[in-house]
């Protein structure tokens, strides 16, 4: 029997029992093995009622009565009382209905582990397990896995097949070459997998939890050194260094260039200058310069005979950026033009022929600059503004327009965790703005509670009749969606209506065509409106430096950095701005909302979100694939520093990745989905 071999061979699973676990995406023993407990529960400290207290509690009771009720729609709430010879306790479960025939019989006593907390008024268990006392040998198994319910599967089901194979899991072969085990100091692949399935104490499930988590990390990172080491052997132009034209550039900059910017772009330079392409990522907060920075290459790469690209995720930006762009270059000589999907076919005809010709210096678009009609004479340097919202594909597809690799520098104003910096993107090399330009005043930003919505009106209002614009935030489109969250339509009617009657309105969202989208954008730019109703379809690269105001409503069923790109949109121009997080209800703010309060640092909020959502949100599943992170956390800097060390020494040390046939398999994988060439 091997990790391939099929559950159907297993012992004790017939038909049924098959068919439940590949539903629940379970077919071979591999797949069985490596579903690893969600939890690890020690129900030898099971107490009685009487004796708990807030926090982690574990008790043993009965159930005396459990009904489930729905509250919403979308939501069931079932609520359950436990009782022993010492007392009561309430539990409550969130869309869990099958507790009640989990828990039906009154005679039957059950392990109920969780979150003892006060809430609602009155101490409850929230969103405990529950195991039946019968279905667990105490003697035996002190610390009880508990596995996630996919499709219905219990995790009695799962624990009885696995017992059937714990001499294959104490006997896998190991997975990782031995020098790299020693050197992690970790435990074998066969022991750890058995003490994640079969713990007999708490300190078993730590040892095994590091090992995995160590092995998950060092696949991520190894696959990112050897892309980073497949990059020297690719050839690119290069790009000479002219430092008149560079200087003569700087210093006919409307603004001095801040300390970050200058170091950024010399390690642009320089990099332009070396044969292998430059590979490099850029991330700055919301309003640093990046653009800028890019604009020093851009004339660079002309005045040296090369074209550019620059990619942009929506045709605003794109815009937007060749507009500041031409007025940077145009003196210098450097001619830029615009392709975007609403480009029309004389015009897109002639500007295609002139990138062809070698007319064009610099051409800004949309994913439009990917497409095959696209040809340049001779492209030497390559930007992507927001990278993570294109895909990999798309990237590469712009990068095969040269005959030789284009210098790449991906842009992205989502500042990135130092730990996916060092694994996620430990390919690239990557440049960081840490500042924002010294004119720049911080923006004052304030959760608000619904009940207070007419004071901060008057707030608003008194900023419009300064002569200031705002913009308003709803984070959907019509009343028919199901989220009880504000409508962006039935809010500009209701404003427009209402409170801000006698004030000019506009409405954008992501349902309009990119005409009406520009038409109110441009609007909203020339000061003919005064507050944008809008949903996210801001969140990325609008640039109106009168606009100082941000009412973000709802601002609890947004993400943190969503709100602080949100926020971004203000606080461009010289005036004082404002953010404002209009709570849903009169809860309580979240730690997100209290963080945003409290600090305008994309970078400090950069790890908070990282610590709170994980990931897989952050580098973008539905673009690159999920990570497949089942132990280990990229927050955790020490456990990546020295997976990043011994991932370095075994690519240093020239070992052969093939030989490691299922360490070969995850890290071919994990290349596939990060490179960006």
């Amino acid at each position: 029997m091997n990790l391939n071999t099929s559950l159907e061979s297993i012992k004790g699973v017939g038909p049924k029992t098959a068919e439940q676990l590949n539903r629940a995406g379970l077919f071979t023993v591999g797949d069985l093995i490596y579903f690893l407990p969600r939890a690890h529960e020690d129900f030898t400290a099971a107490g009685s009622i009487a004796d708990a207290v807030p926090g982690k509690v574990t008790i043993r009771a009965k159930c005396e009565s459990i009904s489930t009720r729905a509250v919403r729609r979308g939501m069931k709430v079932t609520t359950a009382v436990f009782g022993d010879e010492t007392g009561k306790m309430r539990a409550v479960w969130f869309n869990q209905p099958y507790r009640a025939a989990q828990l039906a019989n009154p005679d039957e006593e059950f392990l109920i582990s969780g979150q003892y907390e006060f809430k609602f008024n009155q101490y409850q268990i929230t969103n405990p397990t529950v195991q039946k006392a019968s279905d667990i040998k105490i003697e035996s198994d002190q610390i009880l896995p508990i596995y996630r319910a996919v499709k219905g599967l219990k995790t009695t089901v799962v624990r009885k097949i696995l017992n059937e194979l714990k001499t294959v899991i104490q006997f896998l072969p190991e997975s990782l070459p031995s020098d790299v085990v020693d050197a992690a100091g970790v435990l074998p692949r066969g022991e750890a997998l058995y003490k994640m399935h079969f713990p007999e104490s708490p300190q078993d499930v730590l040892d095994a939890k590091n090992r995995l988590a160590f092995e998950e990390i060092f696949q991520l990172l190894l696959a990112s050194r050897l892309n980073k080491q497949e990059n020297t052997k690719l050839e690119s132009w290069q790009i000479s260094f002219d430092k008149d034209i560079v200087g003569g550039f700087v210093k006919n900059l409307p603004f001095e260039l801040t300390s970050g910017q200058r170091v950024v772009a010399w390690e642009i330079l320089q990099d332009f200058e070396k044969p292998t392409p430059m590979n490099r990522l850029l991330q700055g907060d919301v309003g640093s310069g990046k653009t800028v920075v890019a604009g020093i290459g851009f004339v660079q790469a002309a005045r040296a005979g090369f074209q550019s690209a620059f990619m942009a995720p929506t045709e605003i930006l794109a815009i937007q950026h060749a507009e500041s762009l031409e007025k940077l270059l145009k003196p210098f000589g450097v001619s830029v033009g615009v392709l975007t999907g609403s480009v029309k076919s004389q015009a897109r005809k002639n500007i295609l022929n002139a990138t062809e010709n070698g007319d064009v210096d610099v051409l800004i678009g949309t994913h439009a600059l990917i497409q095959d009609p696209v040809r340049f004479k001779k492209l030497g340097f390559v930007v992507i503004d927001e990278q993570h919202r294109f895909g990999v594909k798309q990237r590469q597809k712009l990068l095969e327009k040269s005959e030789k690799m284009p210098h790449l520098l991906a842009m992205t104003a989502t500042p990135i965790p130092r730990s996916l910096a060092l694994t996620v993107y430990g390919e690239l090399d990557v440049s960081v703005i840490a500042e924002k330009p010294a004119e720049r005043l911080p923006i004052i930003s304030k959760i608000w509670s619904p009940i207070s919505r007419d004071e901060l009106y008057e707030k608003i209002d008194g900023e419009i009749a300064s002569g200031r614009q705002a913009y308003v935030i709803c984070s959907l489109i019509d009343e028919s969606s199901k989220m009880e969250a504000k409508s962006v339509e039935a809010e500009f009617k209701r404003l427009k209506n209402s409170i801000f009657g006698h004030r000019r309105i506009g409405l954008l969202h992501g349902k309009m065509s990119a005409e009406e989208k520009d038409t109110v954008m441009q609007k909203f730019y020339n000061h003919e409106i005064d507050i944008l109703v809008s949903t996210t379809v801001v969140e990325v690269g609008v640039n109106v430096p009168n606009a100082t105001v941000m009412l973000i409503e709802d601002a609890d069923r947004f993400g943190l950095s969503q709100l602080h790109q949100l926020r971004g949109r203000v606080g461009r121009g010289k005036w004082q701005s404002y953010c404002y997080f209009m709570m849903s209800d009169t809860k309580k703010p979240s730690r997100r909302l209290k963080e945003l309060e409290n600090s305008n640092d994309g970078f400090y909020l950069a790890e908070v979100d990282l610590e709170m959502r994980g990931p897989g949100e952050i580098y973008g599943r539905a673009q690159h694939g999920a990570l497949n992170l089942q132990v280990a956390t990229l927050a955790d800097t020490k456990m990546i520093s020295k997976a990043s060390k011994i991932a370095d020494n075994f690519v240093q040390s020239g070992e052969n990745l093939l030989q490691y046939k299922e360490l070969s398999e995850v890290v071919n994988k994990y290349q596939r989905l990060t490179t960006l060439n």
